[in-house]
Parts: C-alpha cells; sequence; structure tokens
C-alpha cells in the first residue's frame, strides 16, 4: 500500500510537466521532423528522474525544502546575491513564461470542449487556478487532475498504437545525431522537448512531497510516474507525426477523432483544459515555495500559505499568465518559447543542485556517490550542450558569423559542461 500511495503522491509530478506545453512540444516535433528527437524525450526523462531524486533526497536528508537549503548553503555576499538572482530570478521567470503557456494551452483546449468566446474561457480557467491555490490544498488538486491527464495520455497511446509506424525509425530516433544542431527547427525542437520535461520548478515541488517520505518509496514513486509521463510524451511525438501540415490543438483534435471517433476531440479538450488547470495552479505555488525558501523559514509566518506575501507572488505569476491569455497571442509560439526558455536554463539550476548533493557536511551519508555524480555530470553536460548551441545559433544570427561544425561544436559544449560539473562538485566536497 505505501508504494501505491507513493505513486498517487508522485503523480503530481507527471502532471504538472504533462500540461499543453509537452503536448504542444512533442506533438510540434513530430509534426516537424518525425521520430528523429525521440532521443530529447528519453534524456529528458533520465534527467528528470535524476534531478528530481537529487531534490527528494535533499529534502529527505536535511528535512528541508531545496529553496531553503540554497538559503542556508548561501547566506551572504556574492554567493547570495548569484542565488537570489540566478536561481531565484531563473525560477521565478520560468514559472510566469509556464504560466502564460498553461493558461493559453488550458483555454485553448476547454475550446474545443465548449462553445465560449476565448476571453471568457480565459477568464474561468484562471479564476478556477486562483480558487485552488486558495482552497490551500493544491497537491490534492494535482492528483485530481493527473486523472483526466492520464485519460488523455491513454488515448495519445491508442492513437499512437493504432498508427502502427515503423520500428526503424522509432529505434533511430532514440540515438541523436550532431546534424540536429544545423537545423533550426530541430534544435528548438529539442530544447523544447528538454524545457517542457525537465521542469525546473518541479525540482521544489518534489522537494516538498519528499518530506516526511523513505528514501525507497521516494524513488519508486517517482520512477513510476517519470517513466509514465515519458512514455505519454512519446505517445504525442508518434501522433504529431500524422498532422498534416504545422501542428495546432485544432489539427491535432482532429487526427485524434480521425482514429477514436468524435468524442476523443472533445475528450482531447477536456483533458487538455484539465492539464492546464493542474500545471496552472503548480507554477505560481512553486513561485511562491520559492520566493519564501530563499527569503524565509518555512516557518515563518509572514510567508505562510495564508499571508499576504506568498499570495502575492503567486497571484504576480498568475497574473502575468493571465495577461498572456487575454491579450489573443498565439497559443503555440508562446508555449514552445517557454519550453526553450527553461530549456536553456537548465545547466543553471542542475549545478546548484549538484553542488547541494555533494556537501557532506548538510547531508552526511546520503550525499552523492560516484553513480550519482556521473548521472548528474551526464545531465549537465548534456543541457549545457544545447543551452550554449542555442545561444550560439541565435548569437551567430544576429552578428553574421558562421559557427564550427557540429561533430566539434556539440562535443566541446558537452565536455566544457562536465568540466562545470567536475569542479562544482570538487569544490563542495573540498
Amino acid at each position: 500500500m505505501k508504494r501505491i500511495g507513493s505513486i498517487l503522491l508522485w503523480s503530481a509530478i507527471a502532471a504538472a510537466f504533462i500540461g499543453p506545453g509537452t503536448v504542444t512540444a512533442a506533438a510540434s516535433a513530430g509534426a516537424g521532423v518525425g521520430p528523429a528527437l525521440l532521443w530529447a524525450i528519453l534524456f529528458s526523462g533520465i534527467a528528470t528522474f535524476t534531478l528530481q531524486e537529487f531534490a527528494g533526497r535533499l529534502a529527505i536528508g536535511t528535512g528541508d525544502d531545496l529553496a531553503s537549503v540554497l538559503r542556508r548553503r548561501y547566506p551572504v555576499g556574492f554567493a547570495r546575491l548569484a542565488t537570489l538572482l540566478l536561481v531565484g530570478g531563473a525560477i521565478l521567470l520560468g514559472c510566469a513564461a509556464y504560466e502564460a503557456g498553461n493558461i493559453l494551452g488550458g483555454a485553448a483546449g476547454a475550446m474545443l470542449a465548449i462553445d465560449l468566446p476565448k476571453p471568457a474561457v480565459t477568464l474561468i480557467l484562471a479564476f478556477a487556478a486562483a480558487l485552488l491555490l486558495l482552497a490551500g490544498s493544491p497537491q490534492g488538486v494535482a492528483r485530481l487532475m493527473a486523472v483526466f491527464v492520464g485519460l488523455m495520455g491513454a488515448g495519445f497511446l491508442a492513437v499512437a498504437i493504432s498508427l502502427a509506424p515503423a520500428v526503424g525509425p522509432l529505434v533511430a530516433g532514440l540515438v541523436p545525431t550532431p546534424g540536429f544542431a544545423d537545423d533550426p527547427a530541430a534544435l528548438l525542437g529539442v530544447l523544447a522537448l528538454v524545457g517542457t520535461t525537465v521542469v525546473p520548478y518541479n525540482f521544489f515541488l518534489g522537494a516538498a512531497l519528499a518530506r516526511g517520505q523513505g528514501l525507497g518509496e521516494m524513488r519508486f514513486g517517482l520512477a513510476i510516474s517519470v517513466g509514465i509521463g515519458v512514455l505519454i510524451t512519446a505517445a504525442i511525438l508518434v501522433v504529431g507525426t500524422a498532422l498534416a501540415g504545422e501542428f495546432s490543438f485544432e489539427a491535432l483534435g482532429d487526427t485524434l477523432a480521425e482514429r477514436l471517433g468524435g468524442w476523443a476531440r472533445t475528450g482531447f479538450g477536456v483533458g487538455l483544459l484539465a492539464a492546464g488547470i493542474s500545471s496552472a495552479v503548480t507554477a505560481p505555488l512553486a513561485a511562491a515555495l520559492t520566493a519564501r525558501g530563499l527569503f524565509a523559514s518555512a516557518e515563518d509566518q509572514r510567508w505562510q500559505a495564508g499571508a499576504w506575501r506568498f499570495r502575492a507572488v503567486w497571484g504576480a505569476v498568475l497574473l502575468i499568465g493571465l495577461g498572456f491569455g487575454l491579450a489573443d497571442i498565439k497559443p503555440t509560439p508562446a508555449i514552445l518559447a517557454a519550453q526553450t526558455f527553461n530549456g536553456a536554463l537548465l545547466p543553471l539550476v542542475a549545478l546548484f543542485l549538484l553542488a547541494a548533493m555533494n556537501d557532506e557536511a548538510l547531508l552526511g551519508d546520503a550525499a552523492n556517490g560516484p553513480l550519482a555524480n556521473g548521472f548528474g555530470l551526464l545531465v549537465v553536460g548534456v543541457a549545457t550542450m544545447l543551452g550554449l548551441t542555442a545561444v550560439a545559433r541565435a548569437a551567430s544570427t544576429a552578428l553574421g558569423f558562421v559557427l564550427p561544425d557540429p561533430g566539434l561544436m556539440l562535443p566541446a559544449f558537452a565536455v566544457l559542461g562536465v568540466f562545470l560539473g567536475r569542479a562544482v562538485t570538487r569544490r563542495t566536497q573540498g
């Protein structure tokens, strides 16, 4: 029973990252380049489990949430400023970017199921998220929404199987090739897939979920949750390969309806709405938890869930998402931009987390061993490679210089990431 309870508890993580952003990123990648980016989903699953396990083990070992640990590790001086600006700023901006995608995508999904004007749907969605945040039980809501998201995922799995895709291209898609860096669409697709799955704010939620759990049950529940999320994401990508032309929620709903019947379009809309509400709750909550951990202790009455400071943070994030929704911005470009932004910021957050996990004075026997550090360095290396490649491509477009051959550039960026990660671990251990 404990393991079943752990799966249900950690399903909140899958519900948080299987949202409108995941549907958009995966289906767009499938429509644009076929199954060639399945390797990015596989890497995202490995990275998600690795970093979420780090955050969970940190919470179990210290009894504190992730932001509080960062505040204690860097209490004064330049390190404190860097923590606030880089980690805190990245998480808060990331939450705001995700919230825009959650509101836009959730509203687009609802309009497939109900006949209401878009502004009205957007206001209803944001109001529902605000009520759930005020109710004070967002984790329970996330688990409830996970049921709807799971049903939507089951539909994608059924359609992916019915498409009977050739096995060869699927297997080939699990292995990356340097050529993806030459294709802007493929590179942005990889960053979007990574950014929509390896969600930095989920580390802070995961640390909160892990408190009070045993290490074994935390790992088991997390592994099942992440595995199911990765499988659903891969199925969405495969379904995206069947789209004729560019991705849109309407085109994806039509594809589901063709394979499963007219009800599937409505079901997809309801599932997307549920995913949008679930994610629209977790993103502002994570922003508020992060701000509280960075600026105060969990016991500080000024930062309790009902206090104005806590509510002001999640309210600001929610209002940003609502503003994007009412501005009539097209959801797909906004969502992909948010995922790409977070994918580029991932190396920074991963480095901070890797440093904390090697602090033996903080964690004792729960600190990282060689195997955990090996996976951590793999994640940092690949994430750095992807982030720096995106920055380099943007710079080359703006300044007009020619990039080195991807066969040289990508390994160089990956080695740089591993070098930085190793330097961080040695500094912390020393």
